[in-house]
């Protein structure tokens, strides 16, 4: 028996080491680069900036990039502390994104610009960790808005010399950049938007604002490029942090009709999303905030698409806990 056991006591004992240095390896080196990526960045990309394109601009940023952004201390996209970021992912603080040449990213072309908004690579090759977004599917139409509003005149962008410190991302955060958080392709998404109502509600709901990557099950276990596959999708149930550092699990929004939205009217949704007051005309808790800058044809959009997804029967605890 004894000699039976050794060549299983070997293995065991070398798998623990092959652990002990994958683990050394990924803590030693943090989160990779990617410096053959940044020489693929493509740079006829540019931007014509018009007022559409700022308006355009204006609403995408507000909804997706002002409120982990917007500084503590002023009106600007200076950056800030990301007080709701789950702990386990590390400590987290957005960047200066005004135009300012040094602190933000006035000297950044429009093309480095596109390609770190969908691929999650900088100019120097560095990546983004996971609780940075991107939009590797946001059309080519909305990515030179965003870019046009990041160059306009808005008070938001004006150059701000604030340097918010460098965030701590976790062992487990690091783990992911190492394995599954990979930098995405840059040339995935339309030219434009789609137009149809259901079509266009998904792009608003999986490429755009988020809504089916926090109302998913498990951040996690979410895929970006593929947002149907994601674990649990439009179910809920995805444990999010208050400010107060208190978890809230997200809701339902599956078409299930005893656990989801299948007995939500259009209008219960555009008071819940746009204005912020739930089916039962309590306000809405954070992270839900209200999304006034969308047009209610976007909501009506999203809704139309959420009812057309596989309804989930999950009935999520949406009290608060620590």
């Amino acid at each position: 028996m004894k000699t039976f056991l050794k060549p299983i006591l070997w293995i065991v004992l070398g798998l623990v080491a092959i652990v002990l240095m994958a683990g050394t390896y990924v803590k030693v080196t943090g989160v990779p680069t990617y410096p053959q990526l940044a020489t693929q960045i493509p740079k006829d990309f540019k931007v014509e900036i018009t007022p559409e394109r700022v308006a355009q601009g204006a609403k995408i940023v507000q909804l997706a990039c002002y409120d982990c952004h917007v500084s503590d201390t002023e009106q600007r996209l200076s950056g800030k502390l990301i007080k709701d970021m789950p702990t386990e992912l590390g400590i987290a603080y957005s960047k200066n994104i005004t135009k300012h040449p040094e602190m933000g990213i006035g000297k950044w072309t429009d093309a480095e610009l596109a390609y770190y908004v969908r691929t999650g690579v900088r100019t120097d090759g560095s990546f983004a960790p996971p609780y940075m977004p991107k939009f590797p599917l946001m059309s080519d139409a909305d990515l030179k808005a965003v870019i046009a509003f990041l160059r306009s005149d808005e008070v938001l962008v004006q150059p701000s010399t604030q340097e918010p410190p460098a965030s701590e991302p976790s062992f487990l955060t690091t783990i992911l950049t190492h394995t599954v958080a990979k930098p995405y392709p840059f040339n995935l998404a339309p030219a434009q938007p789609p137009t149809e109502q259901i079509a266009l509600g998904k792009y608003l709901a999986d490429a755009m604002y988020g809504c089916t990557n926090c109302h998913s099950a498990d951040f996690k276990k979410n895929n970006d490029l593929k947002p149907t596959e994601n674990q649990g999708y439009c179910g809920g149930g995805n444990p999010l942090l208050t400010l107060e550092g208190q978890i809230i699990n997200s809701a339902n929004i599956s078409p299930d009709v005893e656990t989801g939205i299948g007995y939500w009217t259009p209008a219960e949704f555009l008071q819940s999303v746009k204005y912020g007051k739930g089916k039962n005309g309590q306000p809405n808790r954070y992270p839900m905030l209200p999304k006034t800058m969308l047009d209610s044809a976007e909501v009506m959009a999203i809704y139309a698409y959420l009812k057309t997804v596989p309804p989930i029967k999950n009935k999520v605890n949406r009290e608060l806990s620590k």
